[in-house]
């Protein structure tokens, strides 16, 4: 039996190499099938097999709806892969973002009436930080307030939109007109 006694007693005794021998593992021949058996997860595979099966993303340059027309009346015909109503929620989504931008956290002085709470963020650096505690406050929210409330959901996606924003990831982010450092 090997416990740390007898190999302190094998190193000790000088005799640690001829008690345990270093093995050569034998190397078996296969035939090369052109299949890769080094292959660390199911992952690994899904990335290296991929590009196969004729996948979009976000960056492809490649419309997935398409105008049927029908009688002469011209419909739009949502990406037929979405099974999760992709379609409903984003509809949803744009709705729910557009009517922020009429919002009552706006300013009420003509120079200052399109001002929102998260362009003084962004005047002070700070709207990154605001998005991303915003987006913890409403997605643990939801389910103990009010229930599963859809709302809580569009307000946790409007503020990771917003987070990819200010973050640069579609450009520099602009900064909203007016003077801030004069407001109370």
């Amino acid at each position: 039996m090997v416990n740390a006694w007898s190999l302190a007693a094998s190193i000790l005794g000088g005799t640690f190499d001829e008690d345990y021998p270093v093995m050569q593992k034998k190397k078996e021949e296969f035939d090369d099938d052109g299949l890769d058996y080094e292959i660390d997860s199911m992952a690994d595979i899904d990335d290296m097999y991929s590009h196969h099966f004729g996948s979009v993303t976000l960056y492809d340059d490649y419309n997935t709806d398409m105008n049927i027309t029908i009688n002469g009346e011209t419909e739009m015909k949502r990406d037929h892969r979405y099974k999760y109503h992709e379609d409903e929620i984003l509809e949803d989504i744009q709705e729910y973002v557009s009517s922020t931008y009429n919002g009552h956290y706006t300013g009420t002085k003509n120079e200052f009436r399109k001002v929102q709470t998260i362009d003084l963020m962004a005047a002070r650096d700070l709207a990154s930080d605001f998005c991303q505690a915003n987006i913890l406050k409403y997605g643990s929210r939801y389910g103990s307030k009010d229930g599963k409330n859809k709302k809580d959901l569009m307000k946790v996606i409007h503020y990771a939109m917003l987070l990819a924003h200010f973050d640069g990831h579609y450009g520099e982010p602009s900064m909203p007109s007016g003077n801030f450092d004069q407001m109370p």
